[in-house]
Order: structure tokens, then sequence, then C-alpha cells
């Protein structure tokens, strides 16, 4: 009789719903929000494994039940004994128990319940090639998110294989951007350092790589203008696991540490509804914030709309005239109670970012994080993006990276590239999908770009089909010199190959400037390529190659595997890089 409940068991889940199996151990079930590859990556069932608090217990028989799966438990239990009016029963040698109002299942050889997994990402098509003849301006916002690179690499260091990681989850741009480069600095009177380099594309023969890199003057915090922080901290109950709550009070206790005592910090939580827990306690006070901190606990839905509401208003009650006014928003993005449609999120946050007040977004968690939902509050609300898997992410984002991301130098900064087609045939700009802007937007001033912080860098690649190459493509109609060394008439830009330009606003302003720079074609083209271009490009390969990229040529694991050999050094971070795409080399053998 055991046995046909097995199978019955197997028959109804697998009409519910059949579990896929993901990294490692884990499990996960296609949801309308979360692509059908998409992972909870560190999930390790163990003996007793954790169902949603959707579990019951029906009163009147005592049997128990999933309000997700009930027939599928009930095909399991049929033959077994009823379980007592104290929750627990021996079920053919197994236990079962409630702990938190969450059904704790038996070990059970012939089958395991499948996890459920809601986590869900969104990411525009992938940029496509342009030809210059046609459309010579690429024009996009700033973008100095890193969420992306953290966010898979936890996938990775858990177990998924390629075919694990949702394609939509990888954002080329914020994995190049999450490293360090060699980038020239800002000269005097100069907002921006910008920094152009030519190499061939090691994923295509016969094309060509541009890296174009811009980055800000440090800052030292002492001179730093004085801040006034929020802290709108998720405490319902999908933040209860050790990798949520608790490790972002670790994280927060660290940045709390680093902080100059000039200014004021506020807590607001939000789970059911929101609470003030500290109201512009000052800087100074320490332990009081760290110990306000520590004493939060996780529980109740999630009321994201009446925690982003206070927020803000004490933001604007505390607000410091030439200061750092900032809301840290930390969530695994699960809003369920509320504003939960993104674009209903994004209006409000683009109303309240008018008032000087800006937005940094902290991503925790796994199993139901929301990546498309905060990397638009980021992008909306003036601010930056992280995704913190670790402890060791935690000090690099909070601590190391403090200045560049709390400490505004810069907003609504915006590149345009064009391209001088005596050079350049098509182009395609790798990443920034959600981040392409039309070329009018450039002079417009009342469309948004991106927030750069003091010491921050945007390093972007163009992959180029050069003018003359095999893959150029060329106009019937129209006249004009397509190759250098042909000119219908000679023009005093033959020099460049491309110009850079940089629009950006004063953290406190209305009106933009603008800061140009000359590619010259001769002194982009280096003997040989910078450590900065080649691992900028193994950088952007990899994530080619984890997204499923249309554009990847002869693009493989093994080709930047190798070419990382020589690029590490005693970098901890590109190290750790090199280690990750082993470990995708190792599982697709």
């Amino acid at each position: 009789m055991k046995r046909k409940s097995v199978i019955a068991f197997i028959i109804i889940a697998a009409m519910l719903g059949t579990p896929i199996t993901g990294c490692g151990n884990a499990r996960q079930t296609q949801t309308d929000t979360a692509p059908a590859n998409s992972t909870e990556a560190s999930s390790r069932p163990t003996d007793s494994q954790s169902v949603s608090s959707g579990t019951t217990q029906d009163s009147t028989s005592g049997q128990l039940k999933d309000d997700y799966n009930s027939a599928a438990y009930d095909a399991y239990i049929s033959d077994s004994a009823a379980c007592t009016e104290s929750k627990e029963s021996c079920i053919d040698g197994s236990r079962y128990e409630y702990v938190d109002n969450s059904l704790i299942l038996p070990y059970y050889p012939d089958f395991s319940v499948p996890e459920w997994n809601t986590e869900s990402y969104d990411k525009p098509d992938e940029n496509g090639y342009c030809l210059v003849q046609t459309q010579p301006l690429s024009t996009f916002a700033a973008d100095v998110d890193t969420a992306s690179y953290s966010n898979i690499r936890r996938m990775i260091e858990n177990g998924c294989s390629l075919s694990d990681i949702p394609a939509d989850a990888v954002r080329p741009e914020e994995f190049i951007n999450y490293f360090s480069y060699d980038l020239n600095k800002p000269g005097r009177g100069e907002k921006f350092g910008i920094t152009t380099e030519l190499s061939s594309c090691p994923w295509n023969d016969g094309h060509s790589l541009l890296f174009v890199g811009m980055t800000t003057q440090d800052l030292d915090l002492r001179e730093a203008p004085d801040n006034n922080l929020v802290f709108l901290i998720d405490v319902s109950g999908s933040m209860s696991d050790e990798n949520n709550l608790p490790l972002l009070q670790k994280s927060f206790d660290e940045l709390i540490d680093a902080l100059p005592e000039n200014g004021t910090v506020s807590i607001v939580t939000y789970a059911s509804g929101e609470t003030v827990v500290l109201s512009g306690e000052s800087m100074k006070n320490k332990q009081d914030i760290k110990d306000a901190i520590d004493g939060l606990a996780a529980g109740g839905a999630t009321n994201g709309e009446q925690g982003i509401q206070k927020a803000y208003e004490i933001a604007e009650k505390y607000f410091i005239k030439g200061g750092n006014n900032r809301v840290i928003m930390a969530t695994d993005g699960d809003l369920n109670v509320g504003i939960s449609d993104p674009d209903e999120l994004e209006d409000f946050i683009s109303e309240k970012k008018k008032n000087g007040v800006f937005l940094s977004v902290l991503g925790f968690g796994m199993g139901n994080y929301k990546d498309d939902r905060l990397e638009r509050l980021a992008d909306c609300g003036n601010g930056n993006y992280s995704y913190i898997d670790s402890f060791f992410e935690a000090k690099k984002v909070l601590v190391d990276e403090m200045g560049s991301n709390l400490v505004t130098v810069a907003k609504d900064v915006k590149l345009q590239v064009e391209f001088n087609p005596l050079y350049v045939n098509g182009y395609r700009l790798i990443g920034y999908e959600n981040r392409v802007m039309d070329a009018t937007d450039f002079n417009d001033d009342t469309k948004d770009g991106g927030e750069i912080g003091a010491g921050h860098s945007v390093v972007a690649l163009y992959e180029i089909i050069p003018s003359g190459s095999r893959d150029a493509l060329t106009l019937r109609y129209q006249t004009g010199s397509v190759t250098p060394d042909k000119t219908a008439e000679k023009s005093e830009y033959d020099d460049e190959m491309a110009l850079v330009k940089v629009r950006s606003k004063e953290p406190e302003s209305d009106k933009s400037g603008l800061e140009e720079h000359a590619v010259i074609y001769a002194d982009t083209v280096l003997d040989e390529a910078s450590d900065s271009m080649k691992f900028a490009g193994l950088v952007a390969e990899f994530a080619m190659i984890l997204g499923r990229s249309e554009h990847l040529g002869n693009g493989s694991l093994e080709d930047v595997m190798d070419g990382c050999k020589d690029l590490i050094g005693n970098d901890e971070y590109r190290n750790e890089f090199a280690s990750l795409v082993r470990m995708i080399a190792k599982r697709e053998r």
C-alpha cells in the first residue's frame, strides 16, 4: 500500500507542476514570475526540509495538509496514521512536526517534496548591431549597479550549472562594472576622467573591441557632506532565513562602525505595517544604532508601500541642505501588500526623488528574490543596486566602497558615443539594455540618467565591425568614404575614431554640463592590449556565455579560463572570478 501511495504522489505532483532539478540538491517549480530555469541556488535539503507557511492543519481530522499540494499529501499519507492533536505523529517510522507554522517534512527515501522558487528576473532583448552610416550615435545612462554579478556568483557557488542560471538574471554591464580597472583620473576642472582603448575581439575574429572607461575623483570621507540616512529594512516573514535578516544585521553593523559621526541615522521597518525604530539618531551614538538593528526580528506580510512612504517622510524631516540625504532599502523585494506593481513603484519613487532624497537598494535572500523589482526601484530613485550574498560582499559594498556608494558627485549622468564611419562600419553596445536612450534624450535635461558616486567608475564595451572588414555592410545609395585610405573629401576629424560625450548634473542642480573626449584612432591601437582591456573582455565573454548571447561567436569557457591565467595576480576579486569560471566549466564537462 505504501508503494501505491508513493506512485499516487508522483502522478499528482506531475499534474500540479513538475519540479525541475536545480543547483546541487535544490529543486524548483516554474512560476508565472520566474523563468523556467530560475533556480534557488543555495538551498541544500537536509533530512528535514521546510515548506512554505501555506501548510495548515485540518482541525477535524487532524490530518496534515499543504495548501499548495494538498492532493499529493493526501495520496502520501492516506494509509498512514493520523496526526495527533499535538501536531506530531509517527508515520511509517518518520516524524512530522510544526515549527513557526511551517511543516517540517521527514526524510523519506523514495521521493522528496519540491521547493517553491519564485525568483523573478526581467531583461530587454540583447542589443544588436547598428550601422554607423544610418545610426552613428549610441546613447545610454550610466549604470554602476553590481547586483547581477554577485547574485549569479551565489548561484554558481551553490551548485548551479550553466543551464540552471536564468539568462535574464545576467546583465553584462554589472559584471564588467563589478571590478576595478586602471583608468585615467579627472584632470583639472574636469568631473570625469575618460579612458579609451581598442583591441581585437576575443570571441569574434575580424571584429574589434572598444573600451570606454569613465571615473570620478576619490573623496576623503572626512571631507564628505553630512549624512541623513534612513535605513528602510524589510522584517517580513520572508526575511527570516540566515542569509536574509541576520546577514543584513551584521552588514549594517559593519556600516555603522565605518560611517563618520556627522549626521543622523533613522530606521524604518516594514512587514504587515511600518514601524519607526529610530528617528534622527545622532551618528555619534553608534552603539544605540547597532542595538536597534540587532534587536529586529522577522515576521508578517510585506507592505513595502507603507515602509517606503514612511522612510521618505523621515528623510524629508531631517533633510540636510547640501548633505547626503538617502534612503537605503534592504529587502528581498517580495512586496505582497500595498503597491507591488513595478510600474506603480517606479512612478512613486520617481516622484519622491525630486525632493533631493536618493535611494540605494541592497538585495538579500534567495528562493523568492525579486531582482526585477529592485533594479527598477534603484534606477528610478537615482541610486545604486547591490546584492549581498555574504558578509564578504557586505564589507565590499558598505565599507570598502562606501564613498562611491553613498556620496553622490553627479546625477543624471548620460554617455553618448558618436562613431566615425571612416573607421567603424557597425557597433554593438554590450549590456546596458535597460539603460539605452534615444539620441535626442542626451541633451534633454528632463530625461533621467544614472547616479555616480565619489571614486565610482563606469566601463562600457563596444563590439566593433571595422570599415572594410569581411562583415562590413555597405549601402548602395550612400556617398562618401567608408575606409580610412580613400576619402572623397578630407575632414579635420579624419584621425578620430569616435567622440565620447558625457552629460551630468551637480547633485542639487537641474541643469546639466557637458564634457567631450575625442577617441584618436592611432592612440587607441596599442601593440598589446592593457590588462584592464583584456580582463574586461573576459568578463564580458563570461557574461555572454551565461546569458546565452546570440553574438557569442567562438567564445568559450576554455578561452576565458586561459585568459585569466596571466591577469588575476593578487586581486582577490579577479581570483574569485577565475574560480567561478572553473566551477561552471567543470560542470559542463
